[in-house]
């Protein structure tokens, strides 16, 4: 079977990390696979074709709407079997080419479930199935979106190790013996770094690590200069197995979450969780188990399970790492995808 998948990229973040574990995953079960990238020029796409090991094609997309691109993308994807998009655009533009359609859902984004849920239904009536990667996104988009239950299945993210370096870190100015919290995500809203840099403030010698680029930067900068707290924002870093091993705890603050791939990565590296209890985290998170979960927008929740965590990091790392093996490996995303393209197909 040969099967593209379509995504608009401009960077590296959850559904990115996803496609480079899952694509290589997938060709080595014998699928022909292959990649139709719409590059956002305005951002930075380049990276993550550098780590793709499958065949690709890129197509610029500067713009949200672009008759021409549609045309593009209806020739590209015309010798596939079946076209697997991921996201908003390539939702939008892989329809229009497609003999057999699959669409992953990342995210429980609020911009779904308002008019934009009207596109997403007609998208559904040409979408074979529908892969949500929680059940508490399959929900969402039944409950929220009005997409047909009977097209969903579930398959989670899946990762068999931290990820990998492609590089050093440079120097940085956390102190050595400083309690690390770490934060791997975009610097935006939906992330809640806002809340855990005032959870800063009820938490002596902590130190705040954020990797991820974002609009939100300045504000961020702007709100640890005003508390008066350590954090260090080094963007995107080539080793983020390094800050893994060296953080004392990971903090996931968001508002809301398609999955949390960088929790999951976090409990790979035996390293405890704290996050917020909304969206599918509790799927990852067991909550007392492999860490603990808190209210969103709560600073002084955070900073409190920060410190029940710390008192015994051990435990919770342990629980966590089990966990991940257990329930999110690489072999059982494949064999799930797997079964959708032959439901798909049938």
């Amino acid at each position: 079977m040969k099967v593209l998948h379509v995504h608009r990229i401009g960077g590296i973040g959850g559904s990115e990390r996803h496609l480079l574990t899952l694509l290589p995953a997938l060709r080595e079960r014998g699928l022909d696979v292959g990649f139709l990238g719409l590059d956002d020029p305005s951002l930075a796409p380049d990276p993550f074709y550098e780590a793709l090991s499958v065949p690709f094609r890129r197509l610029r997309a500067p713009r949200d709407i672009d008759p021409a691109l549609a045309w593009q993308v209806r020739k590209a994807t015309r010798g596939a079997d079946l076209v697997h998009t991921h996201l908003v655009h390539a939702d939008v533009y892989g329809s229009f080419g497609a003999r057999l359609l699959v669409s992953t859902k990342h995210n429980d984004d609020p911009f779904r479930a308002g008019p934009f849920r009207f596109v997403e239904r007609v998208l559904a009536r040409r979408t074979a199935r529908i892969i949500a990667i929680t059940r508490a996104l399959a929900r969402f988009q039944v409950e929220r979106v009005g997409l047909p239950a009977a097209k969903i299945e579930v398959v989670p993210y899946g990762l068999d190790e931290p990820p990998r370096a492609w590089g050093a870190n440079p120097p940085d100015p956390v102190p050595p013996g400083a309690r690390v919290l770490l934060c791997v995500c975009r610097l935006e809203r939906q992330k809640g770094v806002d809340t855990a840099v005032a959870a800063l403030a009820h938490l002596p010698d902590a130190h705040l690590v954020v990797l991820g680029e974002g609009p939100e930067r300045g504000e961020l900068e702007t709100l640890a200069r005003r508390l008066g707290v350590p954090v260090y924002l080094p963007g995107r870093v080539p080793d983020v197995a390094a800050w893994l091993r060296r953080a004392d705890v990971l903090v996931h603050p968001v508002r809301w979450e398609g999955f949390g791939l960088a929790v999951l990565e976090a409990m790979l590296a035996g390293l405890p969780v704290v996050a917020t209890r909304v969206s599918a985290l509790p799927e990852l998170v067991v909550d007392g188990v492999t860490g603990l979960l808190v209210p969103p927008d709560d600073p002084s929740s955070l900073a409190r399970a920060v410190e029940r965590v710390l008192a015994s990091p051990s435990h919770y790392g342990e629980q966590g790492l089990a966990r991940a093996r257990a329930e999110f490996s690489v072999a059982q995303m494949v064999n799930r995808t797997l079964a959708v393209y032959e439901s798909a197909s049938r």
